[in-house]
């Protein structure tokens, strides 16, 4: 077992064998998007749930590691591009592997899209970063999308058929790609793939609830977890979001067993607190 591997298995739960990534890595793209400002206040929101890791870019990572759950892995994103970007699906470096370890990172991510111009640097891009990766012993996670002006569908099923093959074939440890909709071709790509699948959620979307169908078919296709950001963080209500999209991942049983050790953890520092009588700790050193 290469040291990459050893952390990418520490981003399974070791009950259920899925994993939750929460993606907060959207300031790059977006700027100021309604609902995701306020990294402390996400992070604090995610880190209540039994999440497995959290994506942040490396400002981000240096500013708030500390606020990223012992439990769940740093994901450093190393490729971004704003929105404002001609074309808008480009995406470039911005950061390299030995950069996000040095700030603390447990893993790295990369993004990619295909079927456009500039599919042959970022896909350059992305087997670069693999070889660095590996060479520290960091995992990498791939996120592959169809976007471009010649794509038609973004969920056509040959062409996320095909991300899912990206990822394997370039050495990715995981593989992050939208669903297609379609549970038999998705589930043989799945099946056929050395690296795990996670489905990724791509733009907002109005309706929580046939977003929320779409996770469930995309699991049962065979996605071994989610690493959805938007449809979660921007909607209005992001905790409740969240715990839906635990509760489909993980399952109500472990979702109610995490719920239950984090409320007797805070009960407990509260009590501890109490205890503590007024100006303990004065004078020391005097």
């Amino acid at each position: 077992m290469h040291g990459s591997d050893r952390k990418l298995a520490r981003l399974f739960h070791p009950r259920t064998g899925r994993t939750v990534i929460a993606p907060l890595d959207h300031g790059v793209m977006e700027g100021m998007l309604s609902g995701l400002e306020e990294l402390p206040r996400l992070l604090e929101m995610v880190a209540s749930f039994p999440i497995q890791g959290v994506v942040l870019n490396k400002g981000a990572l240096r500013v708030h590691l500390a606020e990223v759950p012992l439990y769940a892995a740093a994901v450093a994103q190393l490729s971004g591009g704003t929105r404002h970007c001609l074309p808008p699906y480009a995406k470039s470096l911005m950061c390299g592997a030995a950069e996000a370890l040095r700030l603390g990172a447990d893993m790295v991510a990369v993004m990619v899209n295909i079927a456009n111009e500039l599919e042959d640097r970022m896909l350059a891009d992305l087997g670069a970063i693999v070889d660095e990766a590996h060479g520290l012993g960091v995992p990498v996670l791939a996120i592959i999308a169809p976007k471009g002006e010649r794509v038609v569908n973004e969920n056509d099923p040959t062409l996320i058929n095909h991300c899912i093959r990206l990822g394997a074939e370039l050495g990715a440890d995981m593989t992050g790609v939208p669903y297609s909709g379609d549970a038999r071709s998705f589930s043989r790509a799945v099946a056929a793939s050395t690296a795990p699948v996670v489905v990724t959620g791509g733009p907002s979307r109005a309706d929580f609830r046939s977003f929320a169908g779409m996770v469930a078919d995309a699991l049962a296709a065979g996605a071994a977890g989610t690493c959805i950001g938007r449809n979660v963080l921007a909607h209005p209500n992001p905790r409740e979001a969240m715990r839906r999209i635990v509760e489909m991942v993980h399952g109500r049983e472990e979702l109610e067993a995490a719920e239950a050790a984090l409320a007797e953890a805070k009960a407990a520092a509260a009590e501890s607190d109490e205890a503590e009588p007024d100006g303990a700790g004065d004078g020391a050193g005097e």
